[in-house]
C-alpha cells in the first residue's frame, strides 16, 4: 500500500512540474511574439507651399512602408519647438572668406530652442578637434567658434572619418530631435583624385549608416577647400557636392549651394536650416521587422502640395 501511494506520490509530482514548464514555455512564447514588435520613432521634416498652420496638417494621412511592407502608425507629434541636440562642424582647410560666417552660425546657435544642447568641433588633418562638448549654455557653445585655419596642411584628405566620430559622440545624449551642421568641401581624396573614388566614399556610407542609426538629421553647408580651389577641378568639386547631398538627402536633413564657389552669405540657407527644424514632427509606427540589416523606409503623403524629409533608413 505504501508502495503505491509513493507511486502515486511521484506521478502527481511529475505531472505538475510538466505542468509548470509548459506554462513558463507558454509566457516565453508569449513574451517573444511581443517583443518581436518594435517601436521605431522616425523625425519627419514638413515642407509646404504657402503657409499652413499646424492644425491643418493634423488632416494629412502618412503612409509608412518598412522595405516596401506597410506599418502601422502609432502617433505624430510635433516637435518644432522642443530642444535640440546638435553638433556643429566646421572643416579647417576651406577657403578663408568663410570665416566671416562664424557670426551668422553663432546667432543661429543662441535661436536654438530652450534646452538645446550644443557641441563644436572642427574636422582637422587626421582627428576631430573639440572645440565645445555638448553643453545646453547656448552661449558658450557659440563662443567656441573659431574662423577655419586655411592651410592646406590642415585640411583632411577625409572629412567623413571625423563626421563618424562627431555622430558617435551622441552617444547618451538625450533622446529627441538631433542634428548636425557641417560646413565642408565634401571632398574624399583619401583613395585617389578622380571623380569615381571621390562619389564612391566608403566612410561617406559609414557615415550615412551611424547618423541613421543614431536619428541624426545632417545639414550641410559647402564650402570650397584650399586645395580643390588650387585644383579649379570643376567634375571633382560637383562629385564633392554630390557626396555632401546624399548624406544630408539619406539622413533627413538637405545639403546647401551656391555653384562650385564659396557662397556669398550662409544666412539664407541658415534661415532655411531654423524653418526646418521647426517644422518637424515625429512619427512612430510599429516595426515586426526582426531582420539585422539595413531597413529601408518609405513616408508618402495623400497631399500633392507637401514635400517630406526624412532618414531613408535606418541599420538594425
Amino acid at each position: 500500500m505504501q508502495r503505491i501511494k509513493r507511486q502515486v506520490a511521484i506521478f502527481l509530482s511529475a505531472l505538475m512540474l510538466v505542468c509548470l514548464v509548459n506554462n513558463v514555455m507558454g509566457q516565453d512564447k508569449r513574451k517573444g511574439n511581443r517583443d518581436g514588435v518594435r517601436t521605431v520613432v522616425i523625425p519627419v521634416t514638413i515642407r509646404t507651399k504657402g503657409k499652413r498652420m499646424e492644425r491643418e496638417l493634423d488632416v494629412v494621412n502618412f503612409t509608412v512602408r518598412e522595405d516596401g511592407e506597410e506599418m502601422r502608425k502609432l502617433s505624430i507629434r510635433w516637435m518644432g519647438n522642443s530642444p535640440l541636440t546638435l553638433s556643429v562642424l566646421v572643416q579647417d582647410g576651406i577657403v578663408p572668406s568663410i570665416g566671416n560666417e562664424m557670426k551668422g552660425i553663432g546667432d543661429f546657435i543662441r535661436s536654438l530652442p530652450e534646452g538645446s544642447r550644443v557641441m563644436i568641433g572642427y574636422i582637422r588633418t587626421g582627428s576631430l578637434e573639440v572645440r565645445q562638448k555638448f553643453t545646453a549654455d547656448l552661449e558658450r557653445a557659440a563662443s567656441a567658434l573659431r574662423p577655419p585655419v586655411s592651410f592646406a596642411t590642415a585640411a583632411p584628405s577625409n572629412p567623413y572619418t571625423e563626421i563618424i566620430d562627431s555622430l558617435k559622440r551622441f552617444e547618451g545624449q538625450p533622446a529627441g530631435r538631433r542634428a548636425m551642421l557641417v560646413v565642408s568641401d565634401g571632398l574624399d581624396y583619401s583613395r585617389g583624385f578622380d571623380t569615381v573614388s571621390v562619389v564612391q566614399s566608403i566612410d561617406l556610407q559609414r557615415a550615412i549608416n551611424e547618423a541613421q542609426r543614431r536619428g541624426v538629421a545632417v545639414y550641410s553647408l559647402y564650402a570650397p577647400s584650399v586645395i580643390t580651389a588650387v585644383r579649379s577641378n570643376h567634375l571633382l568639386a560637383a562629385g564633392a557636392q554630390s557626396s555632401l547631398e546624399r548624406l544630408s538627402q539619406e539622413t533627413g536633413g538637405r545639403a546647401y549651394f551656391q555653384g562650385l564657389d564659396a557662397p556669398v552669405s550662409y544666412d539664407p540657407f541658415l534661415k532655411d536650416v531654423s524653418t526646418s527644424l521647426t517644422k518637424q514632427l515625429a512619427l512612430t509606427y510599429l516595426s515586426t521587422n526582426l531582420k539585422k540589416g539595413f531597413h529601408r523606409i518609405e513616408i508618402t503623403t495623400d497631399r500633392d502640395d507637401i514635400e517630406l524629409s526624412y532618414p531613408f533608413g535606418y541599420t538594425r
